[in-house]
């Protein structure tokens, strides 16, 4: 059985990616655990979505979002930030110690009851879309006698 250096491609792609959520589960587990979000409502679930969240913005699968990941999160949900901007979102959420938001820093400001810029963005983001997929591609061409 070859080790995970020796993957190429999808393979070496879909180890990394599992290899990841098992470090994501690990953590949730660990704020499942803890008596601090004992009485957060939906706890599971939230963790749940934070996860999905959280992976699909961790461009490296590192189990970390650092600016690159985080400029592409802002221009996917529709809201560009600038490097200065996007600095000081990082330092927010994890308090000035890390140029990169850890899954653990990134939980912790969603459950947090302090309003992050990156909270506020993510959340907004959901009640747009109603956690659904965004149609991907140009929208359907439409003529003039289907205008309201």
């Amino acid at each position: 059985m070859p080790s995970n250096l020796n993957l190429q491609g999808g393979k070496a792609f879909g180890a990394l990616k599992t290899q990841q959520q098992e470090k994501l589960e690990e953590v949730n587990r660990e704020f499942l655990q803890d008596q601090k979000f004992a009485d957060e409502e939906d706890l599971a679930e939230k963790l749940e979505s934070f996860k999905s969240k959280y992976m699909e913005f961790d461009l490296n699968d590192q189990g970390e979002i650092d600016m690159m990941a985080l400029k592409r999160m802002m221009e996917k949900l529709g809201v560009p930030k600038t490097h200065l901007e996007m600095k000081k979102m990082i330092s927010e959420v994890t308090g000035g110690i890390s140029d990169t938001i850890s899954y653990r820093d990134f939980v912790k400001m969603m459950l947090g009851k302090r309003s992050a810029v990156l909270k506020l963005v993510m959340m907004f983001e959901d009640k747009a879309n109603g956690s659904s997929i965004k149609p991907a591609g140009p929208p359907p061409k439409r003529d003039i006698a289907s205008l309201p």
